[in-house]
């Protein structure tokens, strides 16, 4: 598709029921805000120009744009809250009468790029809207059909009578229809209804009043058109998102131990035979290498982990590198900037923050490595600490190749251990360490007090 063809994205709603100091439209889906995901529809479906109606929380809403890596679509304040047809009309001047309008909602996350092109594509005749039937359509307005089948209207609950109550075919909102003859029917809009309001519903009616084809397209299920109102619906749309993220990677060829506790909040590419255990979640933009092992109850963000590599329970990756072969965890955390080379060991309660570990080096037990550079098969011991923040300044910590870091060491940056140097434990290093020699710095006054009594209670 082409330019021709304008998303008018309505986001001016001001979700009271949400409860929430968040504009609705900012409430995340999969790690991302409903806004986000009708966006990336439209950018699929290959719209070629999106318009956004906004009003509550506007300036949140703009700022949330800027942050993402594309120019930020159009957008125009509906003041008053009048309606959807009124919502629709603040943006159409910006919308050129040879194009095609497809009109859709911010707070509607789940809808699908090839239901879009379909809407689209039947709108090719005149005009064009999604529905849907329900098992229970309370609260939605109901599809009018004459003896012949065809859509002659449409009538919201509130309006309706007992029989047309009983339709079961509803209104998703969604429609496509040529600018003009879109902008002359808004025109014509009223608000005599129960509401006083200005329906775009009623667009259905003055388009079937004015001869053109109407044309319904059913959705292709209920959860895809789903509009999320309040923390439930926002609940129940989490769900449906993470189950279509795990159909997709299941077929791709990953092993979940329970395909209901997992969670992704961004993207996850794998390679062959990637196993990830109960509780994990994916954030950001992951990488999983072949026959890499994930346990369970870890958090990756941001995180490229090479082939076979073991992350242990309860481990947290965040823009980390992590080469191959290496093992992370159990409790294990990689802040951000912190690399792995090959076959690194990486034990429980070891903190890294941007940090480089070179290949087949270890800090197995509890330790704080930050600012660092840390060569290849060293060996850093429980307890070690880089001292690299003075209060004001960060400074770097250099260890050199098959350097051994004793037990409760402290590295006082900036300090280079030398190639092969030996740390022995205790020792406060504040002094550049030489090459291929032990370096000790310790209290020398140990003293044990005979007189000395146990204070009791």
């Amino acid at each position: 598709m082409s330019d021709r063809v304008h998303a008018i994205i309505l986001a001016a709603g001001q979700g009271t029921r949400m409860k929430s100091a968040l504009p609705k439209v900012l409430h995340p889906v999969g790690g991302m805000p409903m806004l986000g995901h009708v966006l990336e529809a439209v950018d699929a479906a290959g719209i070629g120009q999106a318009h956004l109606v906004l009003g509550h929380g506007a300036e949140q809403v703009r700022a949330w744009l800027d942050t993402r890596p594309v120019e930020p679509p159009h957008s125009v304040i509906q003041q008053q809250q009048l309606g959807t047809a009124h919502a629709v009309s603040q943006a159409m001047p910006e919308v050129p009468d040879t194009a095609l309008v497809v009109v859709l909602y911010g707070d509607v996350p789940l809808i699908a790029a090839a239901t879009l092109q379909a809407l689209i594509d039947a709108a090719a005749d005149g005009f064009a809207l999604l529905t849907v039937t329900l098992d229970e359509p309370r609260g939605y307005g109901r599809i009018l059909r004459d003896p012949q089948g065809r859509v002659t209207g449409i009538v919201e609950e509130k309006d309706a009578s007992p029989e047309q109550r009983a339709i079961r075919e509803v209104n998703t909102g969604l429609i496509a229809a040529p600018a003009r003859r879109l902008r002359r029917w808004l025109s014509h809009v009223g608000n005599d209804n129960a509401n006083r309001e200005y329906y775009l519903t009623d667009v259905v009616g003055l388009a079937a009043r004015d001869g053109v084809a109407i044309r319904a397209i059913h959705a292709a299920s209920p959860e895809e058109v789903e509009g999320v109102n309040d923390p439930l619906q926002l609940a129940r749309a989490e769900r449906v998102c993470q189950r279509r993220h795990v159909e997709r990677l299941q077929r791709e060829g990953l092993y979940l131990a329970d395909p209901a506790r997992f969670d992704l909040r961004g993207r996850l590419s794998i390679g062959r035979d990637v196993r990830i255990d109960v509780g994990c979640v994916i954030e950001g933009t992951v990488s999983l290498g072949d026959n890499v092992q994930v346990g369970p109850y870890c958090v990756l963000r941001n995180v490229n982990v090479a082939a076979g590599t073991r992350i242990e329970a309860y481990s947290m990756l965040d823009d980390a590198e992590v080469g191959t072969g290496c093992v992370v965890g159990p409790y294990a955390r990689l802040r951000p900037g912190s690399v792995l080379g090959r076959d690194v060991h990486i034990g429980n309660f070891v903190e890294l923050k941007k940090t480089t570990v070179g290949d087949g080096s270890k800090a197995n037990h509890l330790a704080y490595l930050g600012d660092a550079v840390i060569g290849a098969r060293v060996n850093v011991g429980a307890g070690v600490i880089t001292c690299n923040y003075d209060g004001a300044r960060k400074f770097t910590t250099t260890i050199g190749d098959d350097a051994f870091i004793g037990t409760d060491s402290q590295l006082v940056a900036p300090v280079t251990i030398g190639r092969g140097a030996y740390i022995a434990a205790g020792s406060t290093i504040a002094k550049d360490a030489p090459e291929d020699q032990l370096t000790i710095n310790r209290a020398r006054d140990q003293r044990s007090l005979a007189a000395w009594k146990r204070p009791r209670k």
